[in-house]
């Protein structure tokens, strides 16, 4: 792995190389996080929706409540 250090190109040491593989499984790790996270916010969401409706309350009710 080449790294470009103030206009320098260099191999990068293994311990560099061993702290970006690091940095980026922490990334990926915190998008995979952040996607789950706002796919359940998604479902939880539809669930009250759909929860809302079974009650009787009609889509412009929900609409309303949900700032929808």
């Amino acid at each position: 792995m080449k790294l470009n250090v103030n206009g320098v190109v260099r191999d990068a040491t293994s311990a560099e190389v061993a702290v970006i593989e690091a940095t980026q499984a922490d990334m990926e790790r915190e998008t995979a996080a952040q996607l789950a996270a706002q796919e359940a916010a998604r479902a939880a969401k539809a669930s009250a929706k759909a929860k809302l409706s079974a009650l009787g309350l009609t889509d412009a009710e929900i609409a309303a409540l949900l700032g929808v």
